[in-house]
């Protein structure tokens, strides 16, 4: 056999030197092992589980009532993640008009929040914060490492949920979802992972600015009451302030109002994440603002397409993730600056 076959069938030594592996996979493959053995994610799962249990029986019984009325519905399989019946919240969204609190819309904050409460403040009280910074590694790899983590046990735990729905809606109704639905389906948990995120980067700004875990947990759990439960209240409370008007009003000033409270409330990433939900997850949704009947009367009937949906939603899809990116900048740049002792 010629010597050079030889040598390439020789073992490599173990002294060859290996490209080192980058330090914030490390950190994140450490902090998903440890939540996913941990109490809060099986707490959150039962939490959000039972109640899309619930919610998934509820809508198909609603849905099997008026299913030989429906033959004709593009996506009468979305009906299980947007129809509330009475007494019950739909899976996707809020619906604080009608009192319908969405499961994810309402609960997706505590999964982000959960998983980002503690995870700098809980090293430090512990003592393992300036030997983890004491490692071979960078000091941005701690924090691009936990929210990393945080952000793939949150995109787990929606993809896990909304396949039990799913897959629960095709037992009880016979449906089976077309093409076009499970990618409207795939593109509506990108946006719940986007929503959560960026509670979960407020969550960890929270932790590196506060120096107790308990402290954050108040603070985030606070920011979550007012912005996604107290909005709706707020937004009409200031419309009021900016754009009075009363029961006096002509049509402008009563339209100025309402474009007013509209435009106010989207400061809420609820109200982001709500209106992206019902344009993705119902095709027949032409528009999120406020229609005119001359505006009605001009549309054109039916459905739109996946790629039209988008278009009409992302702003709101935009301002999700800049403003998680924007929350995880300021968490990157505190963590960055803070002087860490022994």
């Amino acid at each position: 056999m010629p010597e050079a076959v030889l040598a390439s069938a020789e073992p490599e030594s173990p002294f060859e030197e290996r490209r080192p592996q980058a330090g914030w996979r490390i950190v994140a493959r450490k902090e998903l092992a440890d939540h996913l053995l941990s109490v809060r994610l099986y707490v959150l799962l039962l939490l959000v589980g039972l109640l899309g249990v619930a919610a998934v029986y509820a809508a198909a019984g609603t849905i099997s009532e008026v299913a030989p009325g429906a033959t004709e519905d593009p996506a009468i399989f979305l009906r299980l993640f947007t129809v509330a019946p009475e007494r019950f919240s739909s899976f996707s969204f809020l619906d604080l008009s009608f009192s319908y609190f969405g499961i994810i819309g309402l609960l997706g904050p505590l999964l982000g929040i959960a998983f980002g409460f503690d995870g700098v403040n809980n090293e430090r009280s512990q003592g393992t914060l300036p030997r983890l910074v004491s490692q071979p590694i960078h000091r941005d790899d701690i924090i691009n490492g936990k929210f990393a983590a945080g952000l793939a046990v949150i995109a787990l735990n929606l993809l896990l949920l909304t396949a039990v729905v799913a897959g629960l809606g095709i037992l009880r109704l016979g449906l089976r979802p077309e093409t076009l639905e499970v990618a409207r389906l795939v593109a509506y948990i990108a946006v719940a992972v986007a929503y959560a995120g960026t509670w979960l980067a407020f969550a960890l700004l929270c932790s590196v600015l506060l120096r107790r875990a308990a402290t954050s947990a108040m603070v985030t759990i606070a920011a979550w009451l007012l912005f996604t439960i107290f909005s709706a209240v707020l937004a009409g409370v200031l419309a009021d302030t900016i754009a009075p008007a009363g029961d006096d009003a002509t049509f402008d000033q009563a339209l100025r109002n309402a474009r007013m409270e509209i435009t106010i409330s989207r400061f809420s990433p609820e109200t982001l994440y709500r209106e992206a939900t019902i344009t993705l997850l119902a095709p027949d949704t032409r528009s999120v603002d406020i229609v005119l009947p001359e505006q009605a009367d001009r549309a054109v009937p039916g459905v739109l397409t996946l790629p039209q949906s988008l278009l009409l939603v992302w702003q709101q899809i935009t301002a999700l993730v800049a403003l998680t990116i924007v929350l995880f900048a300021a968490a990157y740049v505190a963590f960055m600056s803070q002087e860490i002792r022994a």
